[in-house]
């Protein structure tokens, strides 16, 4: 039985040129690529279904070597609650990335996302806002703790003060906590849920954004007041009453009157062509709007 399982010697698998699956026993086989790479891989049946599990290079790993961590995965496989090697393998790379992030802090985070996203963003002033609300809220409470200790009860110190008084401005910090503590699970810094998270989270905590601060927008300007308006927006002088006049005959976006140059507009044809890149929806394309 012992030479059935230890089929392969350390000689015959350096002598192994085909390409192909040697077996060794008990689930270890060698493998030989197109390129005459060499590596071992325990094959082994779990709630019926067949996996492979690389044990590493030849070069590297020695028969012997490569028998014992078969059997290592053959206990597994074998106990009284069955593992699957491969996930146990995987959920000890995660807890290796965990304790090696340790010390990467909240604010360490928040300051790689923002300048992973920096470029991406419309202006300056949005990463500024970014840096602003995290730095004022969310550094004085678990800036200086690692990423991986963040979670619902903390956020909920950030959030919680502010929801009933400054209802946008938490809101939006809400969402950066969660956008920095996604970006950290995403790159192996921590694991689990994200506490941060509104939906089926801290929905069931705080009442909805509407309920707290309902949406007021400001009021319409009367159709038949726009002509006095207009006439004495046109008595005044500076940039800022060309622009509104600018903004009421275009009907366009104050970021995008605000943006214009000279090389977007066509007098002769009367049309103004604002370019995607400044739009909103940038793949609707470039937008042109008439000139009166």
């Amino acid at each position: 039985m012992a030479r059935a399982n230890n089929r392969l010697t350390a000689k015959t698998a350096a002598n192994l040129k085909k390409p192909g699956y040697y077996p060794d026993g008990a689930g270890l086989y060698l493998q030989v690529t197109e390129t005459q790479a060499k590596s071992w891989l325990f094959r082994y049946t779990l709630n019926g279904k067949a996996r492979w599990m690389g044990l590493g290079s030849c070069h590297d790993v020695s028969l012997a070597t490569a028998r014992s961590r078969r059997d290592e995965q053959r206990l597994l496989i074998k106990g009284d609650l069955p593992v699957d090697p491969i996930e146990a393998r995987r959920v000890r790379r995660s807890q290796k990335l965990l304790d090696a992030a340790k010390s990467l802090t909240f604010d360490e985070c928040a300051t790689a996302y923002i300048e992973a996203h920096r470029a991406s963003w419309r202006s300056a002033k949005h990463a500024a806002q970014w840096t602003a609300t995290l730095t004022t809220f969310a550094s004085p409470k678990f800036g200086a703790l690692p990423v991986a200790a963040v979670d619902t009860a903390l956020v909920m110190q950030v959030i919680e003060p502010l929801w009933r008084t400054t209802t946008e401005t938490a809101s939006r910090l809400r969402g950066r906590i969660e956008s920095v503590l996604d970006w950290a699970t995403v790159r192996g810094f921590r694991l689990g849920e994200n506490p941060a998270r509104w939906r089926g989270h801290l929905d069931k905590l705080l009442p909805a954004k509407s309920k707290v601060a309902p949406t007021i927008h400001h009021p319409a300007m009367p159709y038949p007041a726009l002509p006095a308006f207009m006439q004495d927006l046109r008595a005044r002088e500076g940039t800022r009453a060309r622009c509104i006049e600018f903004l009421i005959l275009t009907a366009v976006r104050l970021g995008e009157a605000l943006g214009a140059t000279w090389a977007e507009i066509d007098l002769e044809n009367r049309v103004w062509t604002i370019p995607a890149a400044r739009m909103k929806v940038k793949n609707a394309g470039d937008h042109r709007v008439p000139l009166s």
